[in-house]
């Protein structure tokens, strides 16, 4: 993590796979393009972000193989399961900061806490909302100092338009 408790472009992928099997068990494949497909859906595709490996996880102790009976005429399969060490690792990544000013890793960072908001409690879901509201509330204080000073002509109306953007953020964020 930054020093100001944001995550760097490889824990937004540690969470997008740890999310993952929090909400259950999956094979290596499964997981693989679940994590591939998200990331390069929500910021394109990366080097940078999908240099991650499932098998560092793995060696880290944060998720576990196990075996699991299948049909009778396959026999057994294995599974990645999240252990008690990933489930704390994911915790602490959703509960980080968010950078601003916005960009495709913090884009990346705040779909990631939507997606799985619902495996928080209560209150640390509500605390994710307000670390939202503000990263937001940032993001249109140094938009709108732009605007006052480069806010004619057309990089005005955009300006108008992201301001916009940021308005219908924070109102969905407070409704979280």
């Amino acid at each position: 993590m930054y020093r100001d408790n944001t995550l760097i472009p490889t824990e937004a992928v540690r969470l997008a796979a740890l999310g993952a099997l929090v909400e259950g068990d999956c094979r290596y494949a499964a997981l693989s393009s679940d994590v591939r497909y998200f990331v390069t859906h929500i910021s394109g595709p990366s080097l940078e972000l999908l240099g991650t490996s499932l098998e560092l996880l793995q060696l880290e102790g944060l998720l576990e193989t196990v075996d699991v009976e299948t049909d009778e005429h396959e026999g057994k399969d294995q599974l990645l399961r999240i252990t008690v060490a990933g489930r704390a690792i994911f915790e602490e990544l959703m509960l980080s900061n968010v950078r601003a000013p916005m960009n495709e890793v913090s884009n990346l960072v705040i779909a990631l806490k939507i997606r799985f908001l619902h495996l928080l409690s209560q209150n640390a879901r509500a605390e994710q909302a307000e670390t939202l509201i503000e990263m937001c509330e940032t993001e249109r204080a140094r938009l709108t100092e732009l605007r006052k000073r480069h806010g004619d002509g057309h990089l005005g109306d955009w300006l108008v338009m992201e301001l916009r953007r940021l308005d219908d953020r924070i109102t969905w964020f407070q409704q979280l």
